[in-house]
């Protein structure tokens, strides 16, 4: 494909997007005043789209998810998507290193009226899972990693760790313009990835494990989901 035959893909992906959540009302009010409070406090760009945001709530729905672990807060976009979709009696347990995104989504959660569902904790990921892990909370039913890609192998033993049998785990940016099958990447991002395939395919407890390649206003990426089952000799 030529570049300038990407660059073409690439604007019909994104007016696509545009389509889909104009007819799909995907765009509302809300989410757009929280991406725009993330611009203004110069949050990276890296939210999802609105209609990841929808398929975030409709998984949650639809697993019929009480407990909600998310790795990588950001600004509270995919969180606020996530804490719609749960009962009264929900929560969503998430994790941001840095203290300025998390000052930001607190604000988002409390716009939203989710604040209550939502337990906020600050610092490294690592630390905060071993603190958890410490406080031997309860699984959850729905993990959602979204962070730092260095670190994935060691956020998928965290998320085994915190499941149950049936929990979905769900994880973001795991094909990255197809850069993960480029094994001579010197990129650690791709490099942790390409570890995190790799203990996927190694772990006999996860079922039902598919990666969703995605194009749109977010370029050329995909998620990966898999359900978590008792341990066996082989996957199913």
């Amino acid at each position: 494909m030529t570049q300038q035959h990407l660059n073409n893909a690439q604007q019909q992906w994104h007016e696509v997007d545009q389509y889909v959540n104009e007819r799909l009302h995907l765009k509302q009010g809300l989410f757009e005043q929280i991406l725009e409070r993330n611009r203004k406090a110069n949050l990276p760009p890296i939210d999802v789209s609105p209609a990841q945001g929808a398929l975030l709530q409709q998984l949650i729905t639809m697993s019929g998810a009480r407990r909600v672990l998310e790795i990588g807060t950001l600004g509270g976009y995919s969180t606020i998507w996530m804490a719609q979709a749960l009962p009264q009696d929900g929560q969503v347990v998430t994790l941001e290193l840095q203290e300025n995104h998390a000052a930001v989504a607190r604000i988002n959660f409390e716009q939203a009226g989710v604040y209550e569902r939502i337990e906020q904790r600050t610092g490294e990921a690592l630390e905060q899972l071993q603190q958890l892990a410490d406080e031997k909370v309860e699984p959850f039913d729905f993990i959602f990693i979204d962070a730092d890609k260095p670190n994935n192998p060691a956020y998928l033993k965290w998320a085994l760790h915190f499941s149950h049998p049936g929990t979905v785990i769900f994880a973001d940016n795991v094909v990255r313009e197809g850069e993960i099958i480029d094994q001579h990447s010197t990129d650690p991002r791709i490099h942790g990835v390409r570890q995190f395939y790799d203990l996927i395919h190694d772990e006999p407890r996860l079922r039902s494990v598919t990666t969703i390649q995605t194009v749109g206003e977010k370029g050329y990426d995909g998620f990966l989901m898999a359900i978590v089952g008792e341990p066996t000799p082989e996957r199913s």
